[in-house]
């Protein structure tokens, strides 16, 4: 697999050409990086009209991955999500998008609600047990369908969840198709999905588009993200660049280009084979947990889910720092990166935990009256004030524990008493409301 980026990059930083261009460190710093970090200098392509390197390298990067073009982004799946959105919210109408979503969406979601003016029906799970986890099922997402007025443009989900909950995209896949919706999936905890002995990817799955953040499970630099667009729905990928520079920097991180660029050839070499060790080593220890009387959930294959949110402090006294906790759960996110030496230490500090039975109470979040839209409550003046006197006012801005988990309260809805309860156990003491 050929690094077109790196390469290009790599011969820049030991070539001795005099820096007359940005970045302002010329190529020197303490940090050590710095001669690496270049901007769209000659030769070096430019990310959202790519016709050189970095089109060669996400040629590369589909190919990987079966899709009619995978792009590149250097700010995150935030903006894949924006873009991928943008994208099915075309105006041809006079009458306002409408997005079929399961309610446990990223802050991004709802900021490119504001952004592009759609609107949203939510998919409220049957089986509600945290902020962070919605499982939605294909008869879910087809009831709701069959019962809409007017189809939406898109369906959109996210899988995983915090927590390593699945959806079956394939499933789901197949009743979008039957409507002729295209299923948007938030994957950005899963761009690994794809080199697993059983391909569960969205898009190997039937999805239209998704957003990986290749950052959070492969070896990128943080802020490296893919925006896939499948055969099914090429079209999107005429229009894709243009749909992630209307929200995305002119100024790409270089270094993190590089970083994606690299990761191809991990890809291609022997990373299937090092994930499925990761992945076997991951399942013998969560049996090893399980011996010791903690309870763990199932989940995705890198994510060891503890239903106990104190263990967190007893794993940071044995200098071990968890991806996320709260009252109920701790989540560990595992990659082949992580050492043997990495799993000695977690096994030796669960091994000295006494557990504790406590379950919180379950604080379902239900429909909400909307008063006003997204896009009104967010650009309408605001207050923050605290959630014992917000219940009847208007939710300006959602608060969340983590993205992506579901929305206590939208923006536009009615902040009920139930919410203040809600609010309050976990942990959220302040909310910002339409004045």
């Amino acid at each position: 697999m050929t690094t077109p980026i790196y390469d290009f990059v790599k011969k820049y930083s030991e070539s001795e050409i005099t820096r007359f261009h940005m970045p302002g460190h010329k190529g020197r710093g303490e940090l050590g990086c710095e001669r690496f970090d270049i901007t769209e200098i000659s030769g070096a392509d430019v990310l959202y009209s790519a016709d050189g390197i970095i089109n060669e390298s996400e040629n590369n990067l589909s190919s990987m991955y079966g899709t009619a073009h995978s792009f590149y982004s250097t700010e995150g799946s935030t903006l894949a999500i924006k873009a991928m959105l943008s994208l099915v919210c075309r105006m041809d109408s006079d009458e306002r998008a409408v997005i079929l979503a399961a309610r446990n969406v990223h802050s991004a979601f709802i900021k490119s609600a504001a952004l592009l003016d759609f609107d949203v029906e939510w998919i409220y799970s049957s089986r509600p047990s945290h902020l962070c986890r919605c499982e939605i099922t294909a008869v879910d997402v087809e009831s709701k369908l069959s019962s809409m007025k007017s189809l939406p443009v898109a369906v959109y989900l996210t899988s995983p969840d915090y927590l390593g909950n699945l959806l079956d995209i394939k499933a789901i896949a197949d009743v979008c198709d039957k409507y002729n919706i295209p299923l948007l999936v938030d994957n950005a905890h899963g761009a690994y999905l794809k080199f697993l002995p059983e391909d569960i990817h969205p898009i190997s799955l039937g999805a239209a588009m998704c957003a990986d953040s290749a950052h959070k499970t492969l070896s990128v630099l943080t802020g490296g993200a893919y925006l896939h667009v499948s055969k099914k729905y090429e079209s999107f990928a005429e229009r894709a660049r243009e749909a992630l520079l209307l929200f995305a920097s002119t100024s790409p991180s270089y270094l993190t280009l590089a970083s994606l660029d690299l990761c191809n050839k991990t890809l291609s070499e022997d990373y299937t084979n090092r994930l499925c060790e990761t992945v076997k080593r991951v399942d013998e220890i969560k049996e090893k947990i399980r011996s010791y009387g903690i309870d763990l959930c199932e989940s995705e294959p890198l994510k060891i889910v503890i239903h106990d949110g104190k263990i967190a402090n007893h794993l940071a006294k044995n200098n071990i720092e968890v991806e996320f906790s709260d009252k109920d759960y701790t989540v560990l996110m595992v990659t082949p990166e992580n050492t043997e030496s990495d799993f000695d230490r977690l096994i030796g500090a669960v091994k000295g935990y006494e557990s504790t039975d406590e379950k919180s109470e379950i604080f379902p979040v239900t429909p909400h009256t909307r008063a006003i839209s997204i896009r009104r409550a967010m650009f309408s003046p605001s207050e923050v004030i605290a959630v014992e006197d917000a219940s009847g006012r208007i939710c300006a801005s959602p608060t969340v524990s983590c993205p992506p988990a579901v929305p206590i309260v939208i923006s536009g809805e009615i902040i009920t008493d139930e919410d203040v309860k809600t609010f309050k156990h976990y942990g959220i003491n302040r909310i910002s409301v339409v004045k």
